[in-house]
């Protein structure tokens, strides 16, 4: 009987394992704007200067949890905290009529490069041309730092048309490799609510 428990608990660990397919690419100078376009006027950028966990939370929780972003679901505040307080992480939110529908997060804390940490919409906004315009306000933002390099990476749980968005925009492909990782829906990190 123990065998046969064990057998079916290995059985449901094997399903709740993912094969994450990651894809690094880099750009090392400033390309043509994916768009010239403007949005319309209730779309601005704002960076947030030491952004409070519970609103930096939001924006990851709802706008990465269609994409299984778990990373900084682990963090305690103090741990998160130390990341986006920082001077060289800056944490830029698109607002629509004075509502949060987007951000990215720069980090510059190592060699003079840039990570596009993170980059994303509200779903309710992807679709409208916003990600190419929210793109090129962050490559501006990125190369006005004058970095060597800037990178990002992007795997098979992203948007279907990440990667395709990133080459548009001048990003060439590095490095990949394929890891496996515990669907974060089965932790129990995955059922924090927002308060």
């Amino acid at each position: 009987m123990e065998k046969i428990q064990k057998s079916s608990s290995e059985q449901d660990r094997q399903k709740s394992i993912l094969r994450v397919r990651i894809r690094y690419l880099e750009m090392t100078h400033k390309s043509d704007p994916l768009t010239r376009v403007r949005p319309p006027r209730q779309f601005t950028v704002k960076t947030i200067h030491q952004p409070e966990p519970s609103f930096y939370r939001f924006l990851y929780y709802k706008i990465g949890e269609p994409w299984l972003w778990y990373e900084r679901r682990l963090c305690s505040d103090n741990e998160l905290i130390s990341i986006i307080h920082r001077s060289d992480v800056s944490v830029n939110v698109l607002y629509s009529d004075g509502s949060p529908v987007g951000f990215f997060e720069l980090d510059s804390r190592f060699n003079n490069e840039i990570e596009l940490a993170y980059f994303g919409l509200l779903e309710g906004f992807i679709g409208r041309g916003l990600g190419a315009w929210l793109l090129d306000q962050a490559l501006d933002l990125a190369w006005s730092k004058d970095p060597s390099r800037l990178w990002v990476h992007t795997c098979n749980l992203d948007h279907p048309n990440a990667i395709r968005v990133y080459e548009r925009a001048g990003f060439v492909l590095y490095c990949e490799k394929t890891i496996e990782i515990e669907d974060p829906r089965t932790q129990p990190f995955w059922q924090t609510t927002l308060i």
